[in-house]
């Protein structure tokens, strides 16, 4: 069953972060169609990619607080793996509605995949943010978090409005408007959806740094997801230590993801894909999907126009950002 969090706790949250912002190449969207088909045919049996209204959001199945994905589009990324492994750092806690100052878009539709704000929270968690901020402040996001031998989706309240040590978002004005519709089903190849995308966008623009970012349904199959634990007492120096640290789940269809992905990294230490999901009861990070015979999706994405690094840690590495 859905809980809700409805203590909040002393959150520390600084007020200001470090900021740099690139502009992203956009094209026209009926250009992106044929790229993403032809990425897309490679994996999958039946695809079709096209250029349409988006659904009104707010309705269901998608329930989600503002109308469209149009309107001053943009992606951040905000912290990094970094300040979670080889260890945590808890002070990394981020405010959406400062966030969304920082970006330059105060009154903003957020969606996106990041770290749940631990002190809310009481524990390291995934969080799917889906919210908007500023003047018609609205905060649906979810976060799923290990509970005794399980898991748990839990909905945060409406001044709960926070993650801890990273995210990556997409964010716009929430308008209607045109986006990309993107139907795939029955997997052949062995990329998962989101890497497919993005490699497809990476291999046609392969000089140019492009942003996408919005939703996508699993409409049947299940996904392997992973759930954070709680943070880790020992040092993560690798991917694999990583791996094993991480708790794996298969979650079935229907579940909504939120998705932001970059084709190439100008030099800001970006993660160039992440989307996080969830279903009636569970949620999590998504990998791929597990069963490519009955296996379907459908999504819809839209380019941003500018990207924005956040918080960018000072000592890096790549461990963690698969």
């Amino acid at each position: 069953m859905l809980s809700v969090i409805s203590y909040f706790s002393d959150i520390k949250i600084k007020m200001s972060w470090p900021v740099e912002s690139v502009r992203l190449f956009t094209s026209p969207l009926e250009d992106i169609c044929s790229i993403l088909r032809k990425g897309l045919e490679k994996n999958f049996k039946e695809v079709s990619v096209s250029v349409e209204e988006c659904p009104d959001l707010t309705k269901a199945p998608f329930n989600l607080p503002a109308a469209g994905l149009a309107g001053s589009t943009r992606i951040a990324d905000v912290g990094g793996p970094p300040y979670l492994v080889p260890f945590a750092d808890l002070s990394k806690n981020y405010d959406f509605n400062e966030l969304a100052k920082l970006i330059d878009l105060p009154d903003s539709f957020i969606v996106g995949a990041g770290g749940g704000p631990h002190e809310i929270v009481g524990m390291n968690s995934e969080m799917m943010p889906n919210l908007r901020t500023g003047t018609n402040a609205d905060n649906n996001s979810k976060v799923s978090k290990l509970s005794g031998d399980g898991h748990e989706l839990v909905s945060l309240a409406k001044d709960q409005a926070c993650c801890s040590l990273m995210v990556n978002l997409f964010a716009c004005e929430g308008a209607p408007g045109k986006v990309l519709k993107v139907r795939a089903r029955q997997r052949i190849g062995e990329e998962n959806f989101v890497s497919c995308i993005r490699k497809a966008i990476t291999e046609g623009f392969p000089n140019k740094v492009v942003g996408l970012g919005g939703i996508f349904r699993m409409l049947s199959g299940a996904a392997k997801c992973h759930i954070m634990p709680n943070f880790s007492k020992i040092a993560l120096n690798n991917d694999e230590e990583v791996s094993n640290w991480l708790k794996y789940f298969e979650m079935a269809a229907p579940m909504i993801f939120f998705s932001v992905m970059v084709s190439s990294d100008p030099g800001l230490d970006l993660r160039l894909e992440h989307s996080h999901g969830y279903g009636a009861e569970y949620g999590g990070h998504y990998h791929y999907d597990v069963t490519p015979d009955t296996v379907e999706y459908e999504a819809y994405y839209n380019l941003a126009e500018v990207l924005y690094r956040v918080d960018k840690p000072q000592n890096t590495h790549n461990i963690g950002k698969n």
